[in-house]
């Protein structure tokens, strides 16, 4: 099965780095705020 590795650049200048299985889902869920604790708190750009 694949697996993702990804980068976001957020809103405060810093990067968050993930893995997913389904990488369109996860980046949804990020910039709905349901992500990671960071990213909730310092979305990522879009």
């Amino acid at each position: 099965m694949k697996a993702y590795t990804y980068i976001l650049l957020c809103c405060n200048g810093q990067y968050y780095v993930g893995s997913t299985k389904n990488l369109e889902k996860r980046i949804n869920e990020h910039q709905m705020g349901f992500g990671s604790n960071f990213t909730k708190k310092h979305l990522p750009i879009n």
